[in-house]
């Protein structure tokens, strides 16, 4: 037997609790605070160790050298690393009365994270009810979510790209959060196993109708921090096969490069400079800007 659960649309009946109004609120003032904002891009991969967050804050800085008002979110509530990347320091967050904002990183990126919430080191705990903690976790970290886009004073931005976590939990989120979300960018390795890891977070987009913009190979060869000259790393050709079920291109292989990694790191973007993002950076845009 199937059962089903009604949504808080298919209530009847007297709203006591004022469930409705109050969801509906929250999603007027997200529409509300990101109507500067003329993009929405989802950076995610299903899985974890391909290297998205990595991949988000490099992107991030080279839109922001192209030109482009950039802003992160951070969605990775309990493994955050996208401000210490992009090289936001530990000051406390600037709050007014109906907003907080965001600190600015490289190139004038403005980042939002739980990790900008936390002490040094100390893991994201939630104060849910003693009984049934799994459920109210999920709830708990929704309502960050919503927190993060409804109460942070993004301003005028030309995309706002929001680092995911491994798992579709999140993009499930999101995409009741944005019905106007621009679309997911999908990072992979070349392996099998983030073939499909990844493909299910693009099944889920698809399911949903939300725009596939594109695939980014991350690690796709070797590049040697001393001399430059690139080889193989792994084997696998899953990018190829995930833009060929989605129909979307492969936007850009990324070369693992130790110098690179180090350095981001390090929260020091650009040291050194790494023209495959610039790259990816104009084939992202020429995919929602077409769009």
């Amino acid at each position: 037997m199937t059962r089903r659960i009604r949504t808080y649309r298919e209530l009847s009946g007297e709203d006591r609790s004022g469930i409705v109004a109050q969801v509906v609120a929250q999603q007027d003032r997200v529409r509300e605070r990101l109507r500067a904002v003329r993009h929405t891009v989802a950076v995610m991969s299903g899985k974890g160790g391909v290297g998205k967050s990595f991949v988000t804050a490099l992107l991030a800085a080279a839109l922001a050298e192209a030109g482009k008002r950039v802003g992160v979110l951070d969605a990775d509530l309990q493994g955050p690393t996208a401000a210490r990347m992009l090289g936001v320091g530990r000051e406390p967050l600037a709050v007014r009365d109906d907003d907080v904002v965001p600190p600015e990183g490289a190139r004038g990126v403005r980042v939002i994270s739980s990790d900008l919430l936390l002490a040094e080191g100390a893991p994201l705990k939630w104060k849910e009810p003693g009984e049934a903690r799994f459920v109210w976790r999920g709830t708990l970290e929704a309502g960050m979510l919503r927190e993060f886009l409804a109460d942070v004073a993004w301003g005028e931005l030309d995309l706002l790209l929001v680092d995911l976590p491994p798992g579709t939990d999140r993009l499930t989120t999101l995409m009741e959060l944005l019905p106007g979300l621009t679309g997911v960018l999908a990072v992979t390795i070349p392996s099998d196993a983030s073939l499909r890891a990844v493909a299910r977070s693009l099944q889920l987009a698809r399911e949903g109708r939300i725009r596939i913009l594109g695939i980014v190979e991350n690690m796709a060869n070797y590049r040697c921090a001393h001399c430059g000259a690139q080889g193989p790393l792994m084997t696998g050709d899953a990018a190829d096969r995930l833009a060929a079920e989605a129909a979307a291109p492969v936007l850009a292989r990324l070369p693992f490069d130790p110098a690179v990694q180090a350095a981001v790191d390090g929260g020091r973007i650009g040291e050194p400079a790494d023209p495959a993002f610039a790259a990816l950076a104009a084939a992202l845009l020429a995919r929602v800007e077409g769009a």
